[in-house]
């Protein structure tokens, strides 16, 4: 059985990608369109890896992990950012998340990289 990914971004150039990024590496791929979206998905499945935007509408990536965190739902969580050194990854780590990655630094074939070795230590 594939390992189930769950990509939250409002890019949808980003969520089309990753996705289809994803799926050509053989896993199994949801897609939210916004961290509002997004919780209600990781409230139903338990996914192995969720790659999360941070700045998002509706719910930002920040706050999509504090709902998690106050319900006690725990989800292996990569935070998805464009901004190397801001505090906000800091709080993100400090919520549970595994790693964050920079999207405008990121190759198809790194995210893959990326993706197996956190899937693996999940």
């Amino acid at each position: 059985m594939s390992k189930r990914i769950l990509v939250v971004d409002d890019d949808e150039y980003i969520r089309d990608l990753y996705e289809e990024i994803l799926k050509d590496a053989g896993y199994s791929v949801d897609i939210a369109v916004d961290g509002a979206d997004g919780f209600t998905k990781m409230k139903k499945i338990a996914y192995d890896l969720v790659l999360l935007d941070i700045m998002m509408p509706k719910l930002d990536g920040i706050e999509v992990m504090k709902k998690l965190k106050t319900q006690k739902i725990s989800r292996p969580t990569v935070l998805l950012t464009n901004l190397a050194h801001d505090p906000v990854i800091k709080e993100g780590k400090l919520l549970g998340a595994k790693a964050y990655l920079i999207k405008a630094d990121l190759t198809p074939d790194q995210l893959i990289i990326k993706v197996r070795e956190l899937v693996k230590t999940s």
